[in-house]
């Protein structure tokens, strides 16, 4: 796995299409940016930001270019994921449990459920 870069909003955002889509060329995306919809010329720019910091590769042809991920989905989560537990939670998959059922009022089955599928993961790994 390359050294993957903290993406802006806006990147994040054509990243998000892109992975959805599996390629496009830069009208696609602006279809699927809600409304108010960006410029083609800033959406093209994020596009060409993101090749640089080597998110995504495009294949020509003629005058067009198709765009394609190649960070993958899976590699930018675990980046952000892990980026939140040092930055929040103290890597404390504690914390993060007792954050998520004070915040987000989980409730005791969900949390039972929670820890089944843990453990059931965790199985799995070993």
């Amino acid at each position: 796995m390359k050294k993957i870069k903290e993406l802006t909003k806006a990147e994040e955002q054509v990243m998000q299409i892109l992975w959805q889509l599996g390629e496009a060329i830069v009208k696609d995306i602006i279809e699927k940016i809600p409304d108010p919809k960006p410029a083609y010329n800033t959406v093209s720019t994020v596009v060409r930001v993101l090749e640089g910091k080597g998110f995504i590769d495009h294949k020509s042809y003629g005058n067009s270019h198709v765009y394609f991920a190649t960070v993958p989905e899976a590699d930018y989560k675990k980046f952000t994921f892990d980026k939140m537990m040092t930055n929040y939670f103290s890597n404390s998959y504690q914390s993060l449990v007792s954050f998520l059922v004070k915040e987000k009022d989980l409730s005791i089955e969900e949390l039972q459920e929670l820890t089944q599928l843990a453990e059931k993961l965790k199985n799995k790994k070993q």
